[in-house]
């Protein structure tokens, strides 16, 4: 991907010092939950979903869910989306209110839509997903393979990703008093990460 400077929608307003770009693929195989965005007939809409994503493959991103549903279908059709994914670190507490933070790594992505897959390439993308949530287990060994109904009843959609931007906010907090022991109040980072 290019960097993020070269890209307009991508380029960071806040904050340009935390850009990390070479991670964002690393973001978006963590995350768990992506925030997809989509406008139709002028409504905005945010819609929070699992997703598959595979560093082997960085330009693609795979949704799915009913057949019926509104977003899969307006993607199916080849819309443009953005897609936001967050993992929280830390919770940043400071001497100082207006230090209080958050430690984070995130991902922004716009992307467009395609056609829904067919029945061979929706079995690879959701084994390969049940495998990305559920790192060792597999199908016929760990749980029944889908049948052929299941895997009709189930749209997944491929996203193309044009450009994307990622940040990440690391360390403790930055508040004028918080490297002062002896400064009254607190300081310090609440660790979120999962071992």
């Amino acid at each position: 991907m290019e960097s993020a400077s070269r890209q307009p929608r991508a380029r960071l307003q806040r904050h340009p010092e935390r850009a990390v770009p070479e991670e964002a693929a690393a973001f978006l195989a963590a995350g768990l939950v992506a925030h997809v965005a989509f406008v139709q007939n002028g409504q905005p809409f945010v819609i929070p979903m699992a997703y598959h994503y595979d560093v082997a493959a960085p330009r693609m991103l795979y949704l799915h869910g009913s057949p019926g549903s509104r977003l899969l279908h307006h993607l199916g059709g080849g819309a443009p989306v953005a897609i936001g994914v967050t993992l929280v670190d830390g919770l940043v507490y400071s001497r100082t209110a207006l230090y209080h933070s958050v430690n984070y790594r995130s991902v922004v992505c716009f992307a467009r839509g395609a056609p829904r897959l067919d029945r061979s390439q929706t079995t690879a993308v959701l084994e390969a997903m049940i495998a990305r949530y559920f790192p060792g287990r597999r199908a016929g060994r760990d749980y029944d393979e889908p049948l052929p109904r299941d895997i009709d009843g189930t749209s997944v959609i491929a996203l193309e990703i044009d450009e994307w931007s990622a940040k990440a906010r690391r360390g403790g907090p930055t508040g004028p008093r918080d490297n002062q022991p002896d400064a009254p109040g607190t300081a310090g980072v609440i660790d979120l990460r999962c071992p």
